[in-house]
Order: C-alpha cells, then sequence, then structure tokens
C-alpha cells in the first residue's frame, strides 16, 4: 500500500503541472507565487515542517522545471517582466546550495551561444554580486558533522573553485567579467571573510559551527595557482580582525589547521608571501609548525631549502615567525643547522644556482640575527663544523661571488657562533650584495633605532675663526690686541701645482737592453721604475733589437715582482710583456706556453700568461694594425728643420675657396683603414696547441684536472678567444677539431666557471670555422655537441651556462639553415 502523498507534494505537482501545459501568464504567475510561501519570503508563510519538506525534497527538481520552462515566448507572456523577475527570485531567496548546483548544471548542459545559456549566466551573476556565495559556504559550515554529506562538499567544491574554467568553457567569447578569475577569487576571499564573520558571531552567541569547508575551499583555490587573488583580500581583512581578538584568532588558526596536506603546501607559501610581517603571520598561523608534521616540513625545509624564489622580507617574516614564540624557537635552532650544512655541503656547492646559494645564505644571516648567544653555544661544535667546511669549499670556487659570499658568511657567522675566538677578516669588495648581507646580520633593537640614540651632535667646525669654542659651548672671545687676523694668510689665493711633475734622480733607458740590466741588476728603485716606465715603449720602437733578446726580456718580467711601491705596476708588466710577444710572437709565445705547465710557478703567475697571450693575439689579429710610432721627449734640429711652416697667404687663399664654394653635402672626412695581413694567421698554432696538449698531465705542484680548478677554467676561456681571433685562418679547422675534443673531454666537469668556458669556446668553434668545413670534417663532433648542449640548456643548475648553451644551439640553427635552405614549394 503506497503511503499518502503531503500536501506539499501535490502542491508542487500541481505546480509542474501548470507551468509545462499552461500558457496564461496569469495563472502561471499566480501559481509561482503561491509557491513562495515555502520559502518564507511572504506574508503567508507555510509552516517549518512544510518548508523544510519542500527545500530538502522538492525545491531542486522545481528549479530545473524553471529552467527548462525558460524562454524569450514565457518570459514576455506578463508585460514589465513581471514573470521573469519572480523566476529569478527563486534562485535568489532559495537554498543557496541547490540553486548554485542547479544553475552550474544549467549551464554545462547548455550546448552552444542561446538565450537560455545567456540569461542563465547573467542570473549566476547576479547570484555572486548580491552574496549567496557566502550562503554557500554558510550552510556547509552549520550542518552539524554527522549530518554534513560528503558527496555533497566535495562536488560544491568542484563548482566553487572551478567556476571560473567551466563559465570560461561554456561561454568562450560571451564570457562575462565577473567570472574573469582575477575578478572570481578575490570576491571568493571577501565572501570568506562574511562566513567567518558569521561563524565568529555564532560562538559568541554560544552556538557550534565548522569552518572546514572554507578550509577547503581556500586550499583548493591555492593548489589552483590562484594564492595572490584569494589570499590577497582575505588575509588583509583578517590581519585587522584579529589584532587584539583572541576569538578571531583561533578561528584562523582552526581555518588553517583544517586546511588538508595536499593543499598545506600552496596556503603556507601565500600566506608566507601575502602577511605583511612575521607578527601577522603569528597571529593567523598560531604555533601550526608545531602540531602539523606537514606544515612543519613546509616552512622549515620547503620554503628555506628547496626553494629560493621567494624576496629577502619574505625570509623575514617566515624566520621572524619561529623566533616569535618559545615553542616555535627550536625550530629556528634546527633549521639553522640543517641551513649551515647545506651552505657548507661542497655537493651543493657545486650543484646549485648561485640564487639559491645567496638565498641560503641570507637565511643563515636572519637566523644568527634572531637566535640568542646561549641557544648558539648550546650547538657551537655542530654550527663551527659546517661553517668552516662550507668556508673551505666556497674559498676554493672559482666564482668570485661564491668565493664572497663564503667570506660574509664566515665573518659574521664566526662572530656569533665563537665570539671569544679570534675573528675572521677577508678582503672583498663591497658590492650591493654584501651590503644587503651585512645588513641582514645586524637585528633591529630599540637601541639601534633612531630616537634611542639621542639628539645628534653636531661637529664643530674650525673653518672660520670667529666661530671657535671652548668645551662649554660659549664661543671664545679674542683677545684684544691680537694679531693673528695680521697673520692670517686666508686672503691668499693657492697656487696651481697640478701641472707639475715629481723630479727623478735618474732618467729613463734608452735602449732595451739598458732596461733589461736595470730590471735585474739595478739597486737604484728610481731607476728601476724608470726602466718598467719605459720599457714598453722602447720595444715598438726597436723591434730589431727587441728580438734579440726578447726571450730574456720574457723571463725577465713574467717572474719581475714589484721591489717597491709603483703606481700601477700591474698595468705596467702586462703591457710589457704583451709589446714582447707582439714583436716577436712565434719564440715568445712558444716560450710562455711552455712555461704555463712547468714546475714552480703560482697559480697567478700561470693566470697572467693566459691573459698576455690573450692581449697579445687580439692586437696581432687587429685589421690594419699600425706599427707604433716611437716616441721621443724632446725634438731634435733634423726634426725641426723638416717641419715646414705654411706662408700665412696660403691660409687666406684657401679661406676664400671655401667661402665660395657651393657644397650640397659635406661629411666628416675619415680615412680608410690600411689594409694588412692578419699576423695572427702564421702564429695561431704556438698560442693554441701547446696550451691545449698537457692539460691532463697532473705536475707535483698543478693538477688542472685537480684542485686548481680555477687555472682549468680560465685556460677554456683562453683557448675560446684564441679560437675567436683565429677566424679565417688556415690554422682554424684543426684548432676547432682540437677544442672540440678538449670540450668534450671535460664536458661534465663539475666546476661551473670551467663548463663557462667550455661552453664558451663550443661557440667560438661555430662562429670561426667555416660552415662548410665544419660539415664535412666535424659531422660527429658537431652531432654529440648539440645532444650535450640540449642538455646542458635543460638542467644545467647555472643560468649562465644554461644562456650560453642556448646561444650555441640558436649557432647551430643558424649553420644548419645556411647550408640547408628550405626546399621551394
Amino acid at each position: 500500500m503506497n503511503p499518502v502523498p503531503s500536501s506539499v507534494r501535490l502542491t508542487v505537482r500541481e505546480a509542474v503541472h501548470t507551468l509545462s501545459s499552461s500558457e496564461d501568464g496569469g495563472c502561471i504567475f499566480s501559481t509561482l507565487a503561491s509557491l513562495k510561501r515555502y520559502l518564507g519570503e511572504t506574508e503567508n508563510p507555510a509552516l517549518p515542517g512544510e518548508q523544510e519538506e519542500f527545500a530538502r525534497v522538492h525545491f531542486s527538481a522545481f528549479l530545473r522545471c524553471l529552467v527548462g520552462k525558460l524562454s524569450p515566448d514565457w518570459l514576455e507572456l506578463l508585460p514589465n517582466g513581471q514573470l521573469e523577475e519572480l523566476w529569478a527570485s527563486f534562485f535568489l531567496e532559495g537554498p543557496a546550495d541547490q540553486v548554485f548546483l542547479v544553475l552550474m548544471e544549467a549551464l554545462e548542459g547548455t550546448s552552444g551561444p542561446s538565450f537560455r545559456l545567456m540569461k542563465m549566466a547573467r542570473l549566476l551573476a547576479r547570484f555572486l554580486k548580491e552574496g549567496r556565495m557566502a550562503a554557500v559556504m554558510e550552510g556547509q559550515c552549520r550542518q552539524q558533522t554527522e549530518l554534513a554529506s560528503p558527496l555533497l562538499q566535495e562536488t560544491l567544491l568542484i563548482k566553487v573553485v572551478g567556476l571560473p574554467d567551466h563559465l570560461g568553457n561554456c561561454l568562450q567569447q560571451e564570457n562575462l567579467a565577473e567570472f574573469l578569475p582575477q575578478n572570481y577569487f578575490p570576491l571568493l576571499g571577501a565572501e570568506a571573510v562574511r562566513v567567518l564573520q558569521v561563524v565568529v558571531d555564532s560562538l559568541r552567541g554560544g552556538l557550534d559551527c565548522s569552518v572546514s569547508f572554507v578550509s577547503l575551499i581556500i586550499g583548493k583555490a591555492c593548489v589552483y595557482g590562484r594564492q595572490k587573488e584569494i589570499l590577497g583580500t582575505l588575509v588583509p581583512r583578517l590581519t585587522a580582525l584579529t589584532q587584539g581578538s583572541c576569538l578571531w584568532q583561533r578561528v584562523c588558526w582552526r581555518l588553517v589547521e583544517c586546511v588538508p596536506d595536499r593543499a598545506m603546501e600552496s596556503v603556507l607559501t601565500g600566506l608566507v608571501e601575502t602577511a605583511p610581517g612575521p607578527e601577522v603571520l603569528s597571529r593567523l598561523l598560531g604555533n601550526l609548525v608545531v602540531k602539523s608534521k606537514k606544515a612543519q616540513f613546509v616552512m622549515t625545509q620547503k620554503l628555506l631549502l628547496l626553494q629560493y624564489r621567494h624576496t629577502t622580507p619574505v625570509l623575514q617574516s617566515l624566520l621572524g615567525y619561529l623566533a616569535m614564540d618559545s615553542q616555535r624557537r627550536p625550530l629556528l635552532v634546527q633549521a639553522l643547522k640543517e641551513l649551515l650544512e647545506t651552505w657548507g655541503s661542497s655537493s651543493a656547492i657545486r650543484h646549485t644556482p648561485l640564487p639559491q646559494q645567496c638565498y641560503v645564505s641570507r637565511a643563515v644571516l636572519i637566523c644568527l640575527a634572531h637566535l640568542r648567544d646561549t641557544e648558539l653555544q648550546d650547538s657551537r661544535d655542530e654550527l663551527l663544523g659546517s661553517l668552516m667546511a662550507g668556508v673551505k669549499c666556497r674559498l676554493d670556487s672559482s666564482l668570485p661571488a661564491v668565493r664572497r659570499l663564503g667570506m660574509i658568511v664566515a665573518e659574521v657567522a664566526s662572530a656569533r657562533i665563537h665570539p671569544e675566538g679570534p675573528p675572521l677578516k677577508f678582503q672583498y669588495e663591497d658590492d650591493e650584495l654584501s651590503c644587503e648581507l651585512l645588513a641582514l646580520a645586524t637585528p633591529q633593537s630599540a637601541a639601534d633605532s633612531p630616537s634611542a640614540a639621542g639628539p645628534p651632535v653636531t661637529p664643530v667646525t674650525a673653518e672660520t675663526p670667529e666661530k671657535q669654542t671652548v668645551d662649554g659651548g660659549v664661543p671664545q672671545v679674542r683677545p684684544e690686541g691680537s694679531d693673528s687676523e695680521l697673520d692670517s694668510d686666508d686672503e691668499f689665493v693657492p697656487y696651481d701645482m697640478s701641472g707639475d711633475q715629481e723630479l727623478k734622480s735618474s732618467k729613463a733607458p734608452m735602449y732595451v737592453r739598458d732596461c733589461v740590466e736595470a730590471l735585474t741588476t739595478s739597486e737604484d728603485w728610481e731607476r728601476w721604475e724608470a726602466a718598467l716606465r719605459a720599457l714598453e715603449g722602447l720595444v715598438f720602437r726597436n723591434p730589431a733589437a727587441t728580438r734579440e733578446v726578447s726571450l730574456e726580456l720574457a723571463k725577465v718580467l713574467l717572474h719581475l715582482e714589484e721591489k717597491t711601491c709603483v703606481v700601477g705596476f700591474e698595468g705596467l708588466r702586462q703591457r710589457a710583456l704583451v709589446a714582447v710577444v707582439v714583436t716577436d710572437p712565434a719564440r715568445v709565445a712558444e716560450y710562455l706556453t711552455s712555461q704555463f705547465y712547468a714546475i714552480n710557478y703560482s697559480l697567478r703567475q700561470r693566470m697572467d700568461i693566459l691573459d698576455v697571450l690573450i692581449l697579445a693575439a687580439q692586437e696581432l689579429s687587429r685589421p690594419g694594425r699600425l706599427r707604433r710610432a716611437p716616441q721621443s721627449s724632446s725634438l731634435g734640429p733634423s726634426s725641426q728643420s723638416s717641419c715646414v711652416v705654411a706662408p700665412p697667404w696660403r691660409a687666406v687663399v684657401d679661406e676664400r675657396i671655401r667661402g665660395k664654394t657651393r657644397r650640397f653635402s659635406k661629411g666628416s672626412p675619415r680615412q680608410a683603414p690600411a689594409g694588412s695581413p692578419n699576423e695572427f694567421n702564421s702564429v695561431a698554432g704556438y698560442f693554441f696547441f701547446p696550451l691545449i696538449q698537457g692539460f691532463d698531465r697532473p705536475l707535483v705542484t698543478f693538477d688542472l684536472l685537480g684542485d686548481d680548478q680555477l687555472v682549468l677554467g680560465r685556460l677554456a676561456h683562453t683557448l675560446g678567444v684564441l679560437m675567436y681571433l683565429a677566424v679565417n685562418t688556415t690554422m682554424a679547422v684543426p684548432m676547432g677539431k682540437a677544442l672540440l675534443e678538449f670540450v668534450w673531454a671535460l664536458r661534465f666537469h663539475v666546476d661551473t666557471y670551467v663548463r663557462r668556458g667550455l661552453l664558451s669556446a663550443i661557440s667560438s668553434v661555430l662562429l670561426s670555422v667555416p660552415a662548410e668545413r665544419l660539415l664535412a670534417d666535424l659531422p660527429d663532433e658537431l652531432l654529440e655537441a648539440r645532444s650535450w648542449l640540449a642538455d646542458v640548456a635543460e638542467k644545467d643548475p647555472d643560468e649562465d651556462c644554461r644562456m650560453l648553451a642556448v646561444k650555441a644551439l640558436l649557432l647551430l640553427e643558424k649553420l644548419k639553415d645556411k647550408l640547408l635552405p628550405l626546399p621551394s614549394p
């Protein structure tokens, strides 16, 4: 026996029948108005039980019926939009969760642009503007845990967060501005604040509420990559509401605690980036890192060690949050240990990019600024061990920036961890990064603030005699009859001595052999300096005499040490040695390259050899290189007699000719450079091949494949420059082949500086060797280099290496396009 239908069911059934069959606008209007009483919005509402039954059982089906009747003719059955307004009121006043699901179902089920689709889209936009999304979330927050439907919550969660994607697919070019992500998610954040306000009011009234659904929405939106939009609206509001309100703080703590583990990283990252400081972050999160293992991993591992895109203020906010509570400070100490362990790892130094190393260094210094001396003393040995290991590895690095990081962090950390020990002091250039790191190491305290330092003290100047004061600050009165004013010489104008020259007791040598003698045996330091300063000019003026003693002179300059303080000593020595190489390139280059692999040379001398070879090769390969004219300090009688002075009438005639000559255009007179053969062509092999032959032969004090990787990097760069300067020479092809073999043998080197040199060398080969010869003589090498370059461009941790690899790949593509043009259609 079937149960008797309720009155609500019968009424809804009759209304649906009327809507389906009637074309009378008045009848339809009265039918819809009679059902409004079940929404409780009329003067004669239905009983609470009937309202509950209508909302729980019949409302969704009735909304689908209303959607099915939507058409232009049906809405025009009554004038002035009366029927449309009554029709829309069921969607704007009924249970928000059911209305939202029916609207989304109708939009997704309507195919193609149509009247019904746009009408439903505008109705959903009105639904959002009137704050009904807050009602959707509020309904889930008010439900008891045992009565909540997981399936309904999951469906609502997907539809609410995915609304911009769903509506974008449905409406496409007709999409409304309210559904764009940059507009929708800020609105969703504002609605979440309204819901939290309702939750706080309910808790104050003694009612139970849950914020888990709001947490799910925030978490899923952040997973979708919309942290900036939703948290950019949510965090400023919560910052103001949690200030001075313990209840709001507890609600925020619960809000973040209810975020699922899969979304915890996205939410915490967004909060740390959006929160204006550690105090706000502490109010929003509480002791979440102590309660949640996932949050602890994200805050102390992921954001500090595995990511490095965050700014310095974000790091200060994160570590300041850990330092603000006694329960969280042990995590700060543990974070410092792990940061220093990573900072001191040789593997991390080799395989992590420089920006990440700077990021870790900033984090270390901020941790040291927050920790007390007593907290550091408990872990002194462990911290010092990691610090010293990192200092050694960083000082051995070939990159100046890495070495500077090691110096700065070592100075600051050693002073904080072991204050009673001898301080570490390094010499490094001050730049923007070093100033920033040193500023991070200084904790801001009340004593450091300008207000606590007292009024500024104005220095007492003694420029004018009338302003001199005594200790009490009273102007000192001059005694009468004092003749100090008469003795003052302030009114005299100082004599200009800018053009004066220092008198030298020793004259500069006039011959190259005299310079060699002065540099080797002279004990007169003025004569020694004069010989060094005059040597470059003498070498260029007397090339024949230089060739006679070129090897001896190169040996002297290579071993020359600064015996006295000479301004620009290194530059004078280097230019003189370059002049010797340019004057006698084959013999001197052969000597220098042999000495590069000889024993009993310092690394500085070996790198000086490489620098001199590069500068000499540049000078020899310069187009139209002219020999330097001999320089003389004074004109002799013969030169004076050869100078013919033009008669004065010639200037007058030339001026008249220029005045009466009409020119349409006048360009600056340019003298075309005189053509001359490339002098580097015949000697390129003396520069290149001896350098590349012995790199894999370790010596007692020199091992390029071992600890001397800095020199290996300089060698790779030098070979690349020599290869580039050998363009259009007969030696370019064998040099390119040898250089590719050199690169291939070292392509997996762990040092970043060496890899940069190898990649530069690849580009030099592609630029210098003719394209036809590359494909004819080196096809296998190019294929291997292409695959290696693609791997470096994708996976190398160093940004400069990736950029160099991309440039080399572009050169390879241009080479292929040049030799293999596209077939004509």
